[in-house]
């Protein structure tokens, strides 16, 4: 290789021979760094900005669920109850026969204005025959024929039409018992929002409407899941009631008894199944929710928007 070189007695021009391996050691550690972009794409300062943006993303995420949810405590009062997954759909609730529910009647009930219960009476499969073409008032009058009465109060999601609901009824409908099937306010076709106090209260009136009809036939309350709240609520207020009356007709409280309880009123069973002992804790003990608690004051921000909610439903308290 020639190479042009400016000395004092003026330009010279030598050969020049390039150092022996340079040439191989530059196209060496380019191909190097080529090698280096093709099988670790990525890799340097770009790509760890890269990854610290997913990161950031994950971060704000994480934290900005229970922001969410203080500011808007609705939502996991929606998710708790989740009444707006009206499973199953294309089912007219108004027509259990089309369920194979050939002896049950549909009815409404009115708990208090601007409320609308949608409510299936099943009575035993002994009385299927009776059934056909039946109307209302044949059958408010079974009610009091001597069978176990059984207030179904379902779980989260959809209505009195889901499959399991719906067998459990055919069971305990050929077992020889009455089954009324309820859709607390907002679910199904009843209207409303649900609430801890409404659901608790359309349990109640149900309750109430029944027992004025049963005669001396036994009322059970029986709940599921969610339902178990509900029916525990029921339970000590239908109790606290008859105990109010108890001590109006007494002279001192020490008279009363279990006896003086008002059998109108006075609770005959309650049958809890898949309990919960309160609803923070079934929430807290959510898989998603696990993942919060080595949060600072995650807690606390569950227990106001459980409280926001009017969702608490302790159990373990009544």
């Amino acid at each position: 290789m020639r190479k042009t070189v400016d000395t004092d007695n003026g330009t010279k021009t030598t050969d020049s021979k390039e150092t022996p391996g340079c040439e191989n050691k530059k196209s060496y550690c380019k191909l190097n760094t080529s090698e280096r972009s093709q099988y670790f794409p990525g890799a340097g300062w770009g790509g760890l900005s890269i990854l610290k943006k997913v990161i950031l993303l994950q971060c704000i995420v994480y934290i900005s669920l229970p922001v969410i949810l203080c500011l808007f405590p609705w939502i996991l009062g929606h998710v708790v109850c989740s009444h707006w997954l009206r499973f199953p759909y294309l089912v007219d609730l108004a027509s259990p026969a089309e369920l194979s529910l050939n002896h049950t009647l549909n009815f409404y009930l009115s708990p208090e204005e601007g409320i609308s219960l949608g409510v299936w009476h099943t009575v035993p499969d002994s009385q299927w025959e009776k059934a056909q073409g039946a109307g209302p008032e044949w059958y408010s009058e079974t009610l009091g024929d001597g069978s176990p009465v059984i207030i179904y109060l379902h779980g989260n999601v959809g209505s009195r039409a889901i499959n399991h609901r719906v067998e459990l009824v055919k069971i305990l409908s050929a077992a020889g018992y009455h089954v009324l099937s309820l859709d607390y306010r907002g679910y199904g076709d009843s209207s409303g929002e649900p609430s801890e106090v409404g659901m608790t209260s359309d349990a109640l009136y149900l309750y109430q409407w029944v027992k004025t009809r049963s005669r001396t036939s036994q009322v059970c309350l029986w709940g599921h899941s969610l339902g178990t709240g509900v029916a525990t609520n029921a339970a000590v207020k239908i109790q606290e009631q008859a105990m109010e009356l108890a001590r109006e007709r007494a002279r001192d409280l020490r008279d009363v008894t279990q006896a003086d309880l008002e059998p109108s009123y006075a609770v005959d069973g309650v049958i809890l199944e898949a309990p919960y002992t309160n609803m923070e804790e079934e929430v807290a003990s959510h898989p998603l929710s696990m993942m919060y608690q080595c949060l600072p004051g995650f807690e606390s921000v569950l227990h106001h928007v459980m409280r926001s909610n009017n969702m608490v439903f302790a159990n373990d308290e009544k």
